[in-house]
């Protein structure tokens, strides 16, 4: 039997997830996990539900067939295999914490991602990488080079197929132009609990502060730097007769987990924009098992 979702967004009304239901059931679908919710502040509706067709009905027919309903209720609906895993391309820079987090948990099957590829503007993690079999691409980023330098990261996106893109501590700014291009699809970790301390040293500027407590943020990036739409936060607690360095050192952790949580929610089909923010859902059970057992 095979599991599939459906995600739908739609504008709030009475009857939605009767019909969402009614339409499965009479497919031969019985629901394993479902959640939903309506955003009062813009009167939009969410859903994903999670099923098991029971008696074989095809993703194509079952696409096929909800189209009509979800036309008459003005649904934007769309349905996935959850065997399906997604293609990701990878950006690093020198810090290889986050990088090497993500190999493990692909690797333990944690994460139903496939890295088809790591992009980085230094070879530090080149041998890491190809031992992994994975493909390495150095592309070195000048002011004078970006805009070749990014058609280069572009292509490379493009011709892996990458469904999604996650900057692993990549420690440059994307183009308005490359954020567009990529919009919704791109992922970065950023080392701190925005909205505070935007930009280059975060810890650095959260030490001068004298803060309490430092924090990761993984959200989606935009032309606006460090404003994207937050998908998953965490924080650690510091205190005063802590170094700059520390934070450093105490966020690592932090950002590993931060960037892995929001790749799973995003894989899962878990995340929805809405504006300037996310609709995030729980993940539903099993979801976190891995494919090796210890």
């Amino acid at each position: 039997m095979s599991r599939y979702c459906v995600t739908v967004t739609c504008e709030a009304r009475r009857g939605v997830v009767a019909v969402i239901s009614g339409y499965l059931a009479g497919k031969g679908c019985n629901i394993s996990d479902s959640a939903q919710f309506d955003d009062s502040e813009t009167n939009r509706f969410f859903m994903r539900t999670s099923f098991v067709a029971e008696t074989g009905a095809s993703l194509e027919e079952l696409r096929r067939d909800f189209a009509p309903l979800a036309a008459e209720y003005g649904m934007e609906a769309t349905f996935y295999d959850e065997a399906e895993r997604l293609n990701v391309v990878v950006m690093v820079s020198r810090f290889g914490h986050c990088l090497n987090d993500l190999l493990y948990r692909v690797r333990l099957g944690a994460l139903p991602i496939n890295i088809v590829a790591v992009i980085s503007n230094h070879l530090d993690f080149q041998k890491l990488v190809v031992n992994h079999d994975i493909p390495f691409h150095y592309i070195r980023v000048t002011k004078e080079n970006k805009a070749e330098a990014e058609a280069q990261q572009l292509r490379i996106i493009r011709e892996t197929g990458a469904d999604l893109v996650v900057l692993a501590r990549y420690m440059q700014v994307l183009s308005d132009d490359l954020c567009q291009q990529l919009s919704g699809r791109t992922i970065n970790i950023h080392h701190s609990f925005l909205p505070s301390f935007k930009g280059a040293h975060p810890y650095h500027q959260a030490h001068a502060r004298g803060v309490k407590l430092i924090g990761a943020t993984a959200h989606y990036v935009t032309a606006d730097l460090d404003e994207g739409p937050i998908i998953e936060q965490d924080i650690i607690r510091v205190s005063h007769n802590q170094s700059p360095e520390d934070y450093v050192a105490l966020g690592r952790d932090v950002e590993s987990q931060v960037l892995a949580r929001a790749i799973h929610a995003h894989a899962h089909r878990r995340v929805f924009l809405s504006g300037r923010k996310t609709i995030v859902f729980p993940a539903s059970p099993g979801s976190y098992a891995s494919s090796l057992r210890g």
